[in-house]
């Protein structure tokens, strides 16, 4: 079974936004079948809009990368799911996206965002991978290798 990652919107805004850097290689081997990537309904909604706002011209190509990647869309975390990580990390717009992760028991979380999600406490106590679009493709390669 393939590693699997999970995109926060920023992440995947990249991936769409650029044809180089580590998030658009991470789709590039989702699309190969090497790796999956999961997704929550938020992070669709979050990064079609920073797309309509700030590349509508990338759209197209958004809606293509969802069908070819093969890309799983999780529903978001329902109250009673996120009540019990409730501080576990600072920004709670962020929480949904934190659980939706750790409940689908994903490899890595893939995340621009540094300053709430990669935090010493956030990945302990989440129990997951965190890190930059390169961290996350630097960990899969050597996944890969190691096959």
């Amino acid at each position: 079974m393939p590693s699997s990652l999970f995109m926060d919107s920023s992440a995947l805004f990249t991936g769409v936004a650029s044809a180089t850097g580590a998030a658009r290689a991470l789709l590039v081997l989702a699309e190969a079948g090497k790796i999956s990537v999961v997704v929550s309904q938020q992070v669709l909604v979050e990064t079609e809009r920073a797309l309509a706002r700030k590349l509508p011209q990338a759209l197209p190509s958004y809606r293509k990368a969802l069908r070819a990647t093969g890309m799983r869309i999780v529903p978001d975390p329902t109250t009673e799911e996120l009540a019990p990580y409730r501080g576990l990390i600072s920004h709670q717009a962020d929480l949904p996206i934190l659980v939706a992760a750790m409940r689908e028991q994903v490899d890595f979380l893939v995340t621009h965002n540094d300053h709430h999600f990669l935090r010493p406490e956030v990945q302990s106590g989440s129990g997951l991978r965190i890190g930059s679009p390169g961290d996350g493709l630097r960990w899969i390669l050597a996944q890969l290798a190691a096959w």
